[in-house]
């Protein structure tokens, strides 16, 4: 880990030239690496020598990228997927198997709700969905003896809820497991949860940190902080032999790194989401520019923020940068320079309103995208978790009205005039 401010990190961590090599980040597009000898080829497979044979597990351009978010979190290693779901996915399965247990805020995007509620519960994982904001006694009643791991949003979506990190890693620590934290709305820019104690770190790279939607992407950071082999009852596939490579026991070959390299040896060898080398040079680009972008969309969306909170066609705004805000306290503890360029907005009158206004939209899209350079809109009741019922909606944070509004980085000008058209339509 470097000791860069955030800007600088954002540039200059991850591809470390040598004299005479590329200055720009290669795209290494090869599947494959030679070697001279099988014994060579023979330690990777190994793990008893570092380096490339197969792009599916390693790849120089994959690599650098992952060190650069790694730096950005403040973790000892990375690992990126071939999307945000992949990382989610990976972040709980490396750690808990059929006969688990995880818990998850219920505040959280629909397609992980899905994922960890019905998909997981398939292979034998069951998941308790339970409200952030409760109490810390109250959210130790979810935990059971096979509870594996605690997920969770820095910044819900959509609901924008802010999590109290701090009180989340207390309650799962004091039971033994660790907290993942879903960072993708604030990005390291604006939140380090691995500085307030979460121990693992996932993203959707899909949105903020690419910037211009390009490519679909995802990564796990491991902050390197939580003790396995303290609880190594609760995690025997990092703290007990692994036969299918050979008997290694990650914890003990591989210290600190023990989780990014069983992710990366296990699952990404068995079920392969790997993102492309030309998606991570990609990633790359957008990483550069993530601190200017990220200071310009906070800007741009408590501007709109505030416009809407006094238009009377609406009823209710949800932004932590809203004095007033019921997160706006916790946000201003983990988040200082702002949250992120996402705002969750209901019209008077519900679902016809919200309707009408989005169709009205001329600048704005709607798509299913959010967070990137363009001011994009969704209905999440419709959209994003169709899915849910009724009743998960409500444990979402969902009203049936909510309109979510990524507010991108072009002049705030324009974009009041877009929503204000629009509004005039609802």
């Amino acid at each position: 880990m470097s000791n860069y401010e955030i800007e600088t990190k954002c540039i200059q961590s991850g591809w470390k030239p040598k004299t005479g090599e590329p200055r720009m980040l290669p795209i290494y597009q090869s599947t494959t690496f030679k070697y001279d000898t099988t014994e060579q080829m023979g330690k990777l497979f190994d793990l008893e020598a570092d380096g490339y044979f197969y792009t599916r597990l390693q790849n120089p351009t994959n690599d650098a990228v992952a060190a650069k978010i790694a730096d950005l979190e403040g973790g000892v290693a990375a690992i990126l997927t071939s999307s945000g779901q992949a990382a989610n996915f990976y972040a709980v399965f490396n750690i808990c198997e059929a006969g688990g247990h995880v818990i998850c805020a219920s505040a959280i995007y629909g397609g992980t709700f899905n994922l960890l509620g019905v998909t997981l519960g398939k292979l034998g994982i069951e998941c308790t969905f339970v409200d952030v904001d409760a109490d810390e006694e109250t959210l130790s009643k979810a935990f059971r003896p096979n509870t594996k791991a605690v997920i969770a949003e820095s910044i819900s979506n959509p609901a924008l809820v802010v999590l109290d990190i701090e009180k989340m890693a207390r309650v799962a620590h004091a039971h033994g497991v660790p907290l993942i934290v879903d960072n993708t709305f604030a990005t390291p820019v604006n939140c380090r949860p691995i500085e307030w104690g979460a121990d693992i770190v996932v993203h959707s790279t899909t949105k903020y940190m690419d910037g211009h939607a390009m490519q679909v992407g995802g990564a796990i950071v491991d902050s390197g902080n939580f003790d396995w082999e303290a609880h190594a009852d609760r995690f025997p596939g990092l703290t007990t032999p692994d036969e299918s490579y050979h008997g290694i026991t990650y914890t003990k070959k591989f210290g600190k790194a023990a989780y990014i390299t069983k992710a990366t040896s296990q699952l990404m060898r068995d079920l392969g989401a790997v993102p492309s080398p030309m998606n991570c040079f990609l990633l790359n680009v957008g990483l550069e520019t993530l601190p200017l972008r990220v200071e310009r969309h906070c800007y741009n969306a408590q501007k709109v923020a505030e416009y809407l909170q006094a238009h009377e066609k609406v009823a209710k705004v949800n932004y932590a940068g809203l004095p007033g805000d019921k997160y706006h306290e916790l946000a201003k503890k983990y988040m200082p320079n702002g949250t992120c360029g996402v705002i969750s907005f209901e019209l008077k009158g519900g679902r016809e309103p919200a309707v009408r206004f989005m169709d009205s939209l001329k600048m704005a899209s709607i798509v299913t995208h959010v967070a990137d350079a363009k001011t994009c809109v969704l209905h999440p009741a419709s959209h994003t978790h169709r899915q849910m019922t009724d009743e998960q909606l409500v444990q979402a944070g969902i009203s049936p009205g909510l309109i979510r509004l990524s507010v991108g980085i072009e002049n705030i000008k324009d974009i009041i005039a877009d929503l204000e058209q629009a509004l005039l339509q609802a």
